[in-house]
């Protein structure tokens, strides 16, 4: 597509956090040198963090972390990066010829680095930053807009429009609440005795005592979800998960709560996580698989895990609904 058919279309990237290129203990060893040398994600000296990094974390979480990843690896490769990428190709059908739509990654294949330069190249009128975090936190959508800014800093960019959150647009809750049925659809509904598990990336504690909006967001993500499902209070339970490193994270933890509920002797559980846009090794395989292990083994029966919005076509139409908001808004 030449350049100069560009100057009046607008350009939409939409970024999650990345993956290694290959499950493999060098792609991953890789790939967790870059994400955990991000200051947003470790906020802590590099002078200290880095040996401790290279030396001890890196070594002795690069295998088995690849040993994880094969688990849900398939035929498309990394499911976040399968996911991303198909819902890119949904978003143009649904946007139409007036946009450029692109996918990129804050880490690992197809970062940001590379893949704005040449959206950039395309001479759009204008391109809006979607990262894919309903609930804004630094860790998640301010290293997407750290990217960015790197960028801006190398090359001429036109104006960039930033989408920080969704957290509560009724789309968003409307596509959640649609795919809660439509699994209950296939198996039946929770019933008086089954609960919904809604679980969240945990996050260091400090950064809502510092006004990190992203607990707050969270909770109310989930208390919107709960309302348009119609359950009661008691039917629903908000957890977080996949606390890293000896801080104190944002809890309570899924790991702690599942078999707890399992011990109690719960028949129905179902488990959905709003925060993730696309399902990952967080949801496949630490959440449908460890997860259920762990509930079932205290005792608990009837676990049944939802994945997330992925590419469907209700997905398209929210991230189309989003950036013609901004747009409108800029």
């Amino acid at each position: 597509m030449a350049a100069s058919n560009n100057s009046s279309k607008t350009a939409v990237l939409i970024c999650n956090t990345g993956s290694p290129a290959a499950p493999t203990r060098e792609a991953v060893a890789k790939y967790l040198a870059e994400f955990l040398s991000d200051r947003r994600v470790v906020e802590m000296s590099p002078l200290i963090w880095q040996p401790i990094l290279r030396g001890i974390v890196i070594p002795r979480r690069a295998q088995a972390s690849a040993d994880r990843y094969k688990t849900v690896w398939s035929e498309k490769g990394s499911p976040l990066v399968a996911a991303t990428s198909e819902t890119a190709a949904r978003l143009q059908e649904e946007l139409g010829d007036d946009y450029l739509v692109d996918w990129a990654m804050c880490y690992g294949v197809k970062r940001i680095d590379e893949a704005l330069p040449q959206l950039a190249a395309l001479k759009p009128a204008r391109i809006v930053v979607l990262p894919l975090y309903a609930q804004y936190a630094t860790q998640t959508s301010e290293s997407v807009f750290d990217a960015v800014r790197r960028v801006q800093k190398k090359c001429a960019l036109p104006p960039v429009v930033e989408i920080p959150h969704y957290y509560e647009e009724e789309a968003y809750i409307e596509a959640l609440a649609g795919r809660v049925r439509a699994h209950w659809e296939k198996i039946g509904g929770l019933g008086e005795d089954g609960k919904l598990l809604m679980s969240f990336h945990s996050i260091p504690a400090v950064s809502s005592e510092r006004g990190d909006p992203y607990e707050v967001q969270c909770k109310q993500t989930a208390e919107r979800l709960r309302l348009a499902l119609g359950l009661k209070k008691e039917q629903v339970v908000q957890v977080f998960q996949s606390k890293f490193g000896r801080a104190k994270w944002l809890e309570p933890f899924a790991v702690d709560t599942a078999p707890k509920l399992g011990a109690g002797g719960l028949k129905r559980l179902d488990v959905i996580c709003p925060g993730f846009a696309a399902d990952c090794l967080e949801t496949l395989e630490e959440i449908a698989t460890e997860l259920r292990a762990i509930y079932e083994r205290a005792g608990g029966s009837g676990f049944h895990y939802i994945p997330c919005l992925n590419a469907g076509e209700d997905t398209a139409k929210l991230y189309a609904a989003l950036v013609r908001k901004a747009l409108r808004n800029a």
